[in-house]
């Protein structure tokens, strides 16, 4: 592959949008989104905007997908032919590069399907958020064989600061990633337990937050999430209804609920995961699925009503 590989980006959302906008610093880049207000979003940041996914995937040497769940994504690549099904419509030998958490048996549901028909797969989830999207400076952990590991080499480069080949094998790329999930999603849980027990306490969440974040108890997702999550209860910052959407809490019950099953498939026991999925839950039962996980503190500690 030459830096000259044509490119489509199908999904322009949180992740997808920044991840074109990087790649089409490089490569020439066509995107779709179902939704017409992300296509403009793609056309203003240099890409090629395309009527229909099929439109967009037609000639091009790599298909980035970034979509929800497995539901989606086997929707777009085998679904009824027009905005979705997209398998038909591409090159034979084109790569499906999918960056998406949809788990381990997500992946394997589709690959022997690309396979037959003559599309390579590479499983490459993406960690990071979407300003590091935007600069190329993710963490992205691939399963792939040689030969499509070698067709998407030189595009995994470009959206990656850290790129770690896991495994030969699609799938790989999922198992690694649930890892990683396990991890934030624990990481922000106990993010919003610490500082709900520093204001309980008397203390100022802020300082405390500053205090955490000197010492060893210090995080990624102490420092990113704990400014949004202390926003829940500063009324004149809004509150918890104009914290900036960053990640769904949605998106944390997903990844969250492939976790205990990838466990449960394993035999292994995750308390800790179970526990924090329950605050996710919890919160998606009480209407905050859309909201920003973040939110995950209100569901520890509601803020106080006038």
């Amino acid at each position: 592959m030459t830096t000259a590989a044509a490119v489509a980006v199908l999904g322009l959302g949180a992740m997808g949008l920044p991840m074109a906008t990087n790649l089409a610093r490089r490569f020439p880049v066509r995107g779709f989104d179902v939704i017409a207000e992300r296509r403009a979003l793609a056309e203003r940041a240099g890409i090629t905007p395309a009527g229909t996914a099929a439109e967009a995937v037609a000639d091009a040497d790599v298909v980035l997908i970034a979509v929800r769940d497995q539901a989606q994504l086997e929707e777009l690549l085998f679904g009824e032919v027009g905005e979705v099904g997209i398998a038909p419509h591409m090159a034979r030998g084109a790569v499906v590069l999918l960056t998406s958490t949809v788990g381990g048996a997500g992946v394997r549901a589709v690959a022997p399907r690309l396979a037959e028909a003559g599309l390579r797969l590479v499983d490459a989830p993406v960690s990071g958020g979407p300003a590091r999207a935007g600069d190329g400076d993710l963490l992205v952990v691939v399963g792939a064989d040689d030969d499509a590991w070698a067709a998407a080499e030189a595009v995994l480069e470009v959206m990656a600061s850290t790129l770690v080949r896991v495994g030969d094998a699609p799938g790989d790329g999922q198992a690694m990633k649930t890892v990683n999930q396990l991890l934030c999603g624990v990481h922000i849980a106990a993010t919003g337990e610490a500082l709900a027990l520093a204001r309980a306490l008397g203390l100022d969440a802020e300082v405390a937050l500053k205090a955490l974040m000197s010492g060893a108890a210090s995080s990624f997702m102490l420092g990113d999430r704990g400014p949004r999550m202390l926003q829940a209860y500063d009324e004149d910052a809004g509150g918890p209804h104009d914290v900036e959407v960053r990640a769904t809490l949605n998106t944390f019950v997903k990844d969250m609920g492939i976790v205990s099953s990838a466990a449960k498939g394993a035999g292994l026991s995750t308390p800790v995961a179970a526990a924090a999925e329950q605050l996710y839950l919890q919160g998606a039962a009480h209407g905050l699925g859309d909201r920003d996980d973040s939110s995950v503190i209100t569901v520890v500690a509601p803020p106080e009503k006038d």
